[in-house]
């Protein structure tokens, strides 16, 4: 399989203004994304709608595309760095990988499981999934959840804690039943890259606001794996600070 790893990348964040430029140890954010990434992957590329974060990928020797501004999402910047980059390099990909800028310790196993899924031939999409440790709350709704079936394939996604546990005496009992939160990792076959692309926003998607619901309404399967690694994603100025007291960096 030909795999191509795009990290979606915009200089503008309300929370976070510049966020993949943040400094983390001497690197910026985007740069240990794409470091860590290239432990797993041939291709990588950066797709950004802006100079700066384009320019700091060249000044280290990376790869980047130019994208629109008007993408409403990153799986949208990643169709469109897809067809650029398959016209610069004269190759057709199989799998599209979506690594996110602002998980700047992702790990290569994580990757690697990912696409693992691709094995299965029936695959369309994969995530990454990891089950909650006993100190986190589900009760979080800026960590969705998700419910999978016998076979690994995700049920549902939400914001709120699913499933309910209507039974226990005990609030979501975690040690007897494993709940599932959703690492906003995805890989793609090309076709269904492309065909997700061409979807109107569905009643659930607007509803929970995550994009993945508009998959499941169109009926499209989408695989999980599990992991036992932890992500730090950063969203705040206050993120980055936390993952610095833990000596992360």
């Amino acid at each position: 399989m030909k795999i191509l790893a795009l990290i979606p990348a915009r200089y503008q964040s309300s929370r976070f203004p510049g966020k993949p430029l943040a400094d983390i140890g001497g690197k910026p954010m985007i740069q240990r994304v794409y470091e860590q990434s290239k432990k797993a992957f041939e291709y990588v590329y950066v797709a950004t709608d802006d100079d700066r974060i384009f320019n700091c990928i060249n000044s280290f020797g990376g790869k980047a595309v130019m994208t629109s501004e008007n993408h409403q999402s990153g799986t949208d910047r990643c169709y469109e760095a897809l067809l650029k980059v398959e016209s610069e390099l004269g190759i057709v990909f199989d799998i599209v990988v979506n690594v996110q800028g602002d998980e700047p310790f992702i790990a290569p196993e994580q990757l690697l499981d990912l696409v693992g899924c691709f094995n299965d031939s029936s695959t369309e999409i994969a995530t990454l999934i990891k089950r909650f440790d006993k100190e986190e709350s589900v009760f979080n709704p800026n960590s969705p959840k998700v419910v999978i079936n016998k076979n690994g394939d995700a049920m549902y996604f939400s914001r709120s804690a699913i499933p309910f546990d209507r039974d226990s005496s005990e609030i979501f009992r975690k040690d007897e039943f494993p709940y599932y939160k959703h690492i906003g990792l995805y890989a793609y076959r090309r076709e269904t890259l492309i065909r997700i692309t061409k979807l109107e926003q569905s009643y659930l998607e607007r509803m929970e606001k995550l994009e993945q619901l508009r998959w499941l309404e169109e009926g499209i399967k989408i695989k999980t794996a599990k992991t036992t690694h932890n992500t730090f994603a950063v969203d705040t100025p206050e993120d980055l600070q936390t993952l610095k007291n833990m000596g992360l960096f």
